[in-house]
């Protein structure tokens, strides 16, 4: 059976069950650290995890054959929990998505840079979701550059429109 583990903010892993077991007597997997496998409902830390608290109170064995696996940025292939928005608390977590403001300035702005903005902010979950943060972070970015635009345009639109309409108005009375 393959484990996963979280460590600093990323998915780790996949490990044997023997692997595991390795790390966290090596205190590489701290008891309080959240570790899953397929069939799980959810992460759970090595302490509520019975099969590997036995683990915590074994001296640490010598390293396996392959010695503790490379640690592996998170692939979106390796399983459905890389996917489940805020299972880890880490370096995105405070990454905003923008997506309400997004929804509000294509509904009350400007329609086509709106629409681009919704897409950038529709991708900042998955990627923090996926682990890389970076690209989160830049879809983030690009989503409010989009809101901004938009609000901008629209805002110019809305200004034009009041001044003419005033401005009809002023030289009707005349």
């Amino acid at each position: 059976m393959q484990w996963y583990y979280a460590k600093d903010g990323g998915q780790r892993g996949p490990v044997s069950e023997g692997e595991m077991r390795d790390l966290i007597a090596q205190g590489v997997v701290k008891p309080a650290d959240l570790v899953w496998k397929e069939g799980m409902g959810d992460w759970l830390p090595v302490t509520k995890v019975a099969e590997l608290s036995t683990a915590l109170a074994a001296p640490a064995s010598a390293p396996t054959a392959s010695g503790v696996p490379p640690m592996q940025a998170p692939s979106p292939y390796q399983s459905p929990v890389t996917h489940q928005p805020g299972f880890l608390s880490g370096a995105g977590a405070d990454i905003p998505t923008y997506l309400w403001q997004a929804i509000v300035v294509t509904l009350l702005c400007c329609m086509p840079f709106g629409i681009a903005a919704i897409v950038y902010a529709a991708k900042v979950e998955g990627l923090k979701g996926a682990g890389n943060w970076q690209a989160a972070k830049e879809a983030s970015d690009t989503a409010k550059k989009w809101c901004w635009v938009s609000f901008g345009i629209g805002l110019a639109f809305w200004l034009v429109y009041f001044g003419l309409i005033f401005a009809g108005m002023i030289s009707g009375q005349a």
